[in-house]
């Protein structure tokens, strides 16, 4: 099909999907109650679905007290049987697909069932609705006239018991539908290659002779890859490179550390950026305006929410709460019921709602990724924002941080230690504490009264990783790409003492 007739015939189906859309914006309550009814009746003859005797729950006030809240760890023992073979133990359609979960470098992996139906009205759904909401705002683009430059995972899919598993990236570049393969680059053979270094001088090989119009991955392993074409092909910037590039679809971690470096290699004002939430378990939220920084929480991909404040996050006093309940600017962990067969599921991830007409959301961090050894409760998204402004008024730029606790001993008082790999560091390292503290002070107010005259936290000891220090330990853990991510925050000296060794090892 000649690239013009596709352009407008896809264009126009997309936009005939923002009809859709417009309803879950119109009756956003009664579509996620018509969500979970229809999850319910389609499992109630699974094995859970008897248990919690899903036929006669009829709204959710009964839902929320029959079925409990779970994580993965009180789940495994279901996915186990089911990678085993076993089937309709909770969801009833045939599920042979399984996410392996690639957050962080923790040793045990997860294995997110991933059901024919979450591939089609969830995964592939929220792709085509991506760009749906793109071309909305956008009538002039010409995103079609070329190509998208993917960037996946880089494990390749393992059979194993008749089940298949691998990174999601993966799972959806093997299934994917043949308009999504022809409007992308590099080929699926290169997408799916294990190695990733092998793999980053493929994609670069392919995808530089290719008409490229947007890019989509993780910020931290896309710049790795933009950095690499630019040395490979001596350009000053990327639209040397692929003059007709116009947006770059983002997420899976903040994007505020790598802007302004992103800036630099597309130095066009017209340059859009957007951003997406998805995970193993789904895909949950996009951008739907150009230049803003929150995302519409999308409702009708078979994903019932719930939500946890993280104020009683984990007491006794713990209690979910649906959509219409929520509050603006309070922080909340996620629950999810799924068309994959994840009933009440902790995901791990915490939200803060900028609307609620309709339903906007920003990713805040991680529950587990988060520093509250003195009660100072620091968020990755105080992190984040205090370091891009720091970054701002010292000239630096951040390629990659971790940071953990440092435990009172004796009379000795307590404080955070980062370890913070530069792209640019700053000319004075003691003024780029003094003003991050100050930042943090002015984000957190649970942190500042920590800090008030030391009187349970010290200054930040901040140490200067040496170069590729980050790369070099997710080597080494074999976590290199795609989706892999460093873990930022951690109430644990785990990763902070393995990563100071390995910098003083080896400088």
């Amino acid at each position: 099909m000649p690239i013009p007739l596709f352009n407008s015939i896809a264009s126009w189906l997309l936009k005939k999907r923002y009809h859709q859309i417009e309803l879950f914006l119109k009756y956003p309550d009664e579509v996620q109650e018509e969500v979970l009814q229809q999850l319910l009746e389609i499992a109630e003859d699974t094995e859970i679905g008897r248990i919690y005797e899903f036929e006669s729950i009829h709204n959710y006030e009964t839902f929320r007290k029959r079925v409990p809240i779970r994580s993965y760890e009180q789940i495994e023992p279901l996915i186990e049987r089911t990678r085993r073979g076993e089937q309709n133990v909770f969801w009833p359609t045939s599920i042979k697909w399984f996410a392996k979960s690639s957050g962080t470098t923790n040793a045990k992996s997860k294995f997110i069932p991933v059901s024919s139906e979450a591939l089609e009205d969830c995964h592939y759904k929220s792709g085509k609705d991506l760009l749906c909401l793109y071309l909305n705002n956008n009538e002039n683009s010409q995103l079609f006239t070329g190509k998208s430059l993917r960037l996946g995972g880089s494990k390749e899919l393992y059979q194993d018991n008749g089940s298949f598993f691998g990174d999601l990236s993966a799972i959806l570049i093997d299934n994917m539908p043949l308009w999504a393969e022809f409007s992308s680059t590099p080929s699926n053979k290169v997408s799916l290659m294990s190695e990733w270094e092998s793999k980053l001088k493929a994609i670069i090989k392919e995808s530089t002779q290719e008409n490229v119009t947007s890019l989509a991955g993780v910020p931290s392993w896309m710049l790795v890859l933009l950095n690499n074409v630019i040395e490979t092909t001596g350009k000053d910037h990327l639209f040397q490179v692929w003059e007709n590039l116009e947006v770059y679809f983002h997420g899976g971690v903040s994007f505020n550390p790598y802007k302004e470096q992103y800036k630099k290699l597309l130095p066009r004002k017209s340059f859009k950026y957007y951003e997406i939430y998805n995970a193993s378990e789904g895909f949950f939220a996009i951008q739907d305006r150009n230049n803003e920084n929150d995302l519409l929480l999308m409702l009708d991909y078979g994903i019932f929410y719930e939500f946890i404040p993280m104020d009683v996050y984990g007491t006794e006093t713990q209690r979910a709460i649906p959509l219409w309940e929520v509050e603006i600017g309070k922080n909340y962990a996620i629950v999810i019921s799924t068309n994959s067969g994840l009933w009440r599921y902790k995901i791990g991830d915490t939200v803060r709602f900028t609307s609620t007409q309709p339903y906007r959301i920003k990713v805040t961090g991680r529950t587990k990724h988060h520093i509250n050894v003195f009660g100072e409760e620091l968020i990755i998204e105080n992190a984040e924002e205090a370091l891009k402004s720091v970054c701002k008024k010292t000239g630096s730029e951040i390629k990659d941080y971790t940071a953990g606790p440092i435990f009172m001993s004796g009379k000795e008082k307590g404080a955070h230690e980062w370890i913070i790999e530069f792209r640019k560091p700053p000319e004075e390292l003691d003024y780029f504490i003094e003003v991050f503290d100050n930042t943090l002070k002015s984000l957190n107010s649970d942190y500042e009264a920590k800090r008030y005259n030391n009187t349970t936290l010290k200054m930040p000891k901040v140490h200067v990783a040496r170069e590729n220090l980050f790369y070099d330990w997710l080597k080494q853990n074999d976590k290199l790409g795609g989706q892999h991510k460093i873990p930022r925050l951690s109430n644990k000296r785990e990763y902070v003492e393995e990563l100071l060794d390995m910098n003083e090892k080896y400088s």
